[in-house]
Protein backbone atom coordinates (compact mmCIF):
# COMPACT_ATOMS: atom_id res chain seq x y z
CA UNK A 1 0.00 0.00 0.00
CA UNK A 2 1.57 3.14 -1.02
CA UNK A 3 1.00 5.92 1.70
CA UNK A 4 1.07 9.87 1.32
CA UNK A 5 1.32 12.36 3.99
CA UNK A 6 0.82 15.62 2.96
CA UNK A 7 2.53 18.31 5.23
CA UNK A 8 1.92 22.26 3.88
CA UNK A 9 4.73 24.53 5.18
CA UNK A 10 4.95 28.23 4.97
CA UNK A 11 7.78 29.55 7.05
CA UNK A 12 8.47 26.49 8.95
CA UNK A 13 12.39 26.22 8.72
CA UNK A 14 12.39 25.92 13.17
CA UNK A 15 9.80 22.61 12.62
CA UNK A 16 10.29 20.81 9.15
CA UNK A 17 13.55 18.70 11.25
CA UNK A 18 11.68 18.09 14.25
CA UNK A 19 8.75 16.68 12.50
CA UNK A 20 10.24 14.52 9.81
CA UNK A 21 12.42 13.13 12.78
CA UNK A 22 9.32 12.43 14.51
CA UNK A 23 8.09 11.06 11.20
CA UNK A 24 10.90 8.70 10.68
CA UNK A 25 10.68 7.56 13.73
CA UNK A 26 7.25 5.57 13.60
CA UNK A 27 8.65 3.11 11.34
CA UNK A 28 5.99 3.22 8.73
CA UNK A 29 6.61 3.05 5.03
CA UNK A 30 5.40 6.54 3.50
CA UNK A 31 6.32 9.23 1.21
CA UNK A 32 5.97 13.19 2.76
CA UNK A 33 4.49 15.60 0.38
CA UNK A 34 5.45 19.24 1.51
CA UNK A 35 3.68 21.66 0.25
CA UNK A 36 5.35 25.04 0.32
CA UNK A 37 3.76 28.98 -0.28
CA UNK A 38 6.54 30.50 -1.04
CA UNK A 39 8.31 30.67 2.03
CA UNK A 40 11.03 33.71 2.63
CA UNK A 41 12.59 31.46 5.45
CA UNK A 42 15.01 28.57 4.42
CA UNK A 43 11.96 26.29 4.40
CA UNK A 44 12.29 25.33 0.57
CA UNK A 45 16.13 25.00 1.27
CA UNK A 46 15.58 22.55 4.24
CA UNK A 47 12.99 20.46 2.22
CA UNK A 48 15.29 20.69 -1.11
CA UNK A 49 17.74 18.74 1.67
CA UNK A 50 15.91 16.16 2.96
CA UNK A 51 14.67 15.24 0.13
CA UNK A 52 18.19 14.97 -1.70
CA UNK A 53 18.93 12.39 1.35
CA UNK A 54 15.80 10.61 0.77
CA UNK A 55 14.05 9.80 -2.34
CA UNK A 56 10.56 9.58 -0.45
CA UNK A 57 10.31 13.24 0.10
CA UNK A 58 8.67 15.18 -1.89
CA UNK A 59 7.63 18.65 -2.78
CA UNK A 60 5.38 21.05 -4.48
CA UNK A 61 6.89 24.61 -4.14
CA UNK A 62 3.89 27.87 -5.48
CA UNK A 63 5.32 30.88 -6.03
CA UNK A 64 2.05 32.74 -4.63
CA UNK A 65 0.34 32.17 -0.86
CA UNK A 66 -2.40 30.46 -2.21
CA UNK A 67 -4.66 29.54 0.67
CA UNK A 68 -4.12 26.44 3.41
CA UNK A 69 -7.01 24.84 1.62
CA UNK A 70 -5.95 25.08 -1.87
CA UNK A 71 -2.52 23.46 -0.73
CA UNK A 72 -4.56 20.59 0.26
CA UNK A 73 -6.16 20.31 -2.98
CA UNK A 74 -3.12 20.57 -5.19
CA UNK A 75 -1.46 17.94 -2.92
CA UNK A 76 -4.82 15.49 -2.78
CA UNK A 77 -4.88 16.16 -6.59
CA UNK A 78 -1.06 15.01 -7.07
CA UNK A 79 -1.75 12.09 -4.13
CA UNK A 80 -4.48 10.66 -6.75
CA UNK A 81 -2.48 11.12 -9.82
CA UNK A 82 0.17 9.36 -8.61
CA UNK A 83 -1.59 6.46 -7.49
CA UNK A 84 -1.46 6.73 -3.43
CA UNK A 85 -3.74 3.98 -1.78
CA UNK A 86 -3.79 6.33 1.87
CA UNK A 87 -3.08 9.61 2.50
CA UNK A 88 -2.71 11.82 5.51
CA UNK A 89 -2.91 15.46 5.84
CA UNK A 90 -1.20 17.24 8.83
CA UNK A 91 0.13 20.30 9.84
CA UNK A 92 3.81 21.42 10.49
CA UNK A 93 3.90 23.78 13.27
CA UNK A 94 4.47 20.64 15.32
CA UNK A 95 0.81 20.02 17.03
CA UNK A 96 -0.03 17.22 15.22
CA UNK A 97 1.74 14.15 16.31
CA UNK A 98 2.82 11.13 14.18
CA UNK A 99 2.36 8.79 17.29
CA UNK A 100 -1.27 8.55 15.80
CA UNK A 101 -0.48 7.69 12.54
CA UNK A 102 -0.89 3.75 13.03
CA UNK A 103 -4.56 4.52 14.70
CA UNK A 104 -5.77 6.70 11.95
CA UNK A 105 -4.37 4.06 9.39
CA UNK A 106 -6.46 1.01 11.31
CA UNK A 107 -9.45 3.35 11.50
CA UNK A 108 -8.83 4.34 7.91
CA UNK A 109 -9.96 0.78 7.15
CA UNK A 110 -13.03 0.34 9.10
CA UNK A 111 -14.31 4.07 8.12
CA UNK A 112 -14.13 6.23 4.92
CA UNK A 113 -13.23 9.48 6.29
CA UNK A 114 -10.69 9.78 9.55
CA UNK A 115 -10.60 13.18 11.62
CA UNK A 116 -8.82 13.64 14.93
CA UNK A 117 -10.66 15.84 17.36
CA UNK A 118 -9.92 17.82 20.31
CA UNK A 119 -13.26 17.72 22.39
CA UNK A 120 -14.04 14.03 22.52
CA UNK A 121 -11.95 13.83 25.82
CA UNK A 122 -11.11 16.88 27.83
CA UNK A 123 -7.76 18.90 28.16
CA UNK A 124 -6.58 17.54 24.90
CA UNK A 125 -5.48 21.28 23.90
CA UNK A 126 -4.94 22.23 27.61
CA UNK A 127 -1.55 24.00 26.93
CA UNK A 128 -3.24 26.37 24.47
CA UNK A 129 -3.50 30.15 25.34
CA UNK A 130 -6.88 31.44 26.51
CA UNK A 131 -7.57 33.12 23.39
CA UNK A 132 -6.68 30.19 20.52
CA UNK A 133 -9.14 28.21 23.11
CA UNK A 134 -12.04 30.48 22.81
CA UNK A 135 -11.27 30.82 18.67
CA UNK A 136 -11.67 27.10 18.63
CA UNK A 137 -14.25 26.55 20.76
CA UNK A 138 -16.80 29.31 19.62
CA UNK A 139 -15.80 27.62 15.62
CA UNK A 140 -16.99 24.82 17.00
CA UNK A 141 -20.76 25.63 18.52
CA UNK A 142 -21.12 28.01 15.31
CA UNK A 143 -20.36 25.06 12.77
CA UNK A 144 -22.64 22.58 14.66
CA UNK A 145 -25.38 25.54 14.68
CA UNK A 146 -24.99 26.47 11.56
CA UNK A 147 -24.43 23.79 9.66
CA UNK A 148 -25.68 20.82 11.72
CA UNK A 149 -22.09 19.53 11.66
CA UNK A 150 -21.19 17.80 15.42
CA UNK A 151 -17.90 17.11 14.68
CA UNK A 152 -14.66 18.77 14.95
CA UNK A 153 -14.34 20.12 11.49
CA UNK A 154 -11.61 22.37 11.72
CA UNK A 155 -8.50 20.48 12.20
CA UNK A 156 -6.22 19.50 9.10
CA UNK A 157 -5.05 16.06 10.91
CA UNK A 158 -6.37 13.57 8.50
CA UNK A 159 -6.53 10.36 7.05
CA UNK A 160 -7.96 8.13 4.22
CA UNK A 161 -8.23 5.78 1.70
CA UNK A 162 -8.61 6.81 -2.08
CA UNK A 163 -10.93 4.07 -3.48
CA UNK A 164 -13.04 5.13 -1.18
CA UNK A 165 -13.77 8.99 -1.81
CA UNK A 166 -13.35 9.91 -5.45
CA UNK A 167 -10.72 12.84 -6.03
CA UNK A 168 -14.00 14.74 -7.25
CA UNK A 169 -15.18 15.64 -3.80
CA UNK A 170 -11.97 17.68 -3.33
CA UNK A 171 -12.62 19.92 -5.93
CA UNK A 172 -16.00 20.45 -4.33
CA UNK A 173 -15.08 22.43 -2.01
CA UNK A 174 -15.01 26.22 -3.15
CA UNK A 175 -12.89 27.90 -0.33
CA UNK A 176 -8.99 28.03 -0.31
CA UNK A 177 -8.23 28.71 2.75
CA UNK A 178 -9.44 28.06 6.29
CA UNK A 179 -12.92 26.99 5.72
CA UNK A 180 -11.70 24.42 3.67
CA UNK A 181 -11.31 21.68 6.45
CA UNK A 182 -14.82 22.24 7.61
CA UNK A 183 -16.43 22.64 4.41
CA UNK A 184 -15.25 19.31 2.62
CA UNK A 185 -16.47 17.23 6.20
CA UNK A 186 -19.59 19.20 5.22
CA UNK A 187 -19.51 17.95 1.91
CA UNK A 188 -18.53 14.79 2.79
CA UNK A 189 -21.17 14.19 5.02
CA UNK A 190 -23.78 15.21 2.76
CA UNK A 191 -22.82 12.63 0.56
CA UNK A 192 -23.47 9.88 3.17
CA UNK A 193 -20.05 8.54 3.38
CA UNK A 194 -18.84 7.35 6.98
CA UNK A 195 -16.76 9.67 9.45
CA UNK A 196 -14.94 8.62 12.61
CA UNK A 197 -13.42 11.14 14.83
CA UNK A 198 -10.18 9.98 16.37
CA UNK A 199 -9.32 12.26 19.88
CA UNK A 200 -5.82 13.62 19.97
CA UNK A 201 -3.60 15.85 22.37
CA UNK A 202 -2.58 18.62 20.18
CA UNK A 203 0.23 20.54 21.90
CA UNK A 204 0.40 24.12 20.71
CA UNK A 205 3.15 25.31 18.80
CA UNK A 206 6.62 26.15 20.67
CA UNK A 207 8.46 27.79 17.48
CA UNK A 208 7.20 30.22 14.77
CA UNK A 209 4.26 31.74 14.98
CA UNK A 210 0.73 30.80 13.31
CA UNK A 211 -0.18 31.58 10.36
CA UNK A 212 -3.79 32.14 10.96
CA UNK A 213 -4.87 36.09 11.31
CA UNK A 214 -7.88 37.69 12.25
CA UNK A 215 -9.10 38.82 8.57
CA UNK A 216 -8.96 34.51 8.16
CA UNK A 217 -11.49 34.60 10.71
CA UNK A 218 -13.64 36.97 9.44
CA UNK A 219 -14.00 35.22 6.12
CA UNK A 220 -14.72 32.09 7.59
CA UNK A 221 -16.80 33.15 9.51
CA UNK A 222 -18.92 35.27 6.54
CA UNK A 223 -18.20 32.02 4.68
CA UNK A 224 -19.98 29.93 6.89
CA UNK A 225 -22.88 32.40 6.65
CA UNK A 226 -23.20 31.91 3.18
CA UNK A 227 -23.49 28.12 3.61
CA UNK A 228 -26.01 28.56 5.97
CA UNK A 229 -27.95 30.70 3.92
CA UNK A 230 -27.46 28.20 0.90
CA UNK A 231 -28.38 25.40 3.37
CA UNK A 232 -31.30 26.84 4.58
CA UNK A 233 -33.05 28.67 2.09
CA UNK A 234 -31.48 26.98 -1.66
CA UNK A 235 -31.76 23.52 -0.83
Amino acid sequence: MKLCLIIPTLNEENNIRKIYKKILNTKIKLDILFVDDNSTDKTRSIIKNLSSKNKNVKFIFRNNKKGIGSAHKDAIKYAYKKNYSLIITMDADGTHDPKYFNSMIKKAYQYDYVITSRFKRLNLIEDWPIERKIITYTRHILIKLFLGLSYDASGAYRCFMTNKIPLKMFSQSKNNDYAFFWEITYLIKLQKYSIYELPVKLVYRKLGKSKMQFKHIISSFFYLLKMFFERKFLK
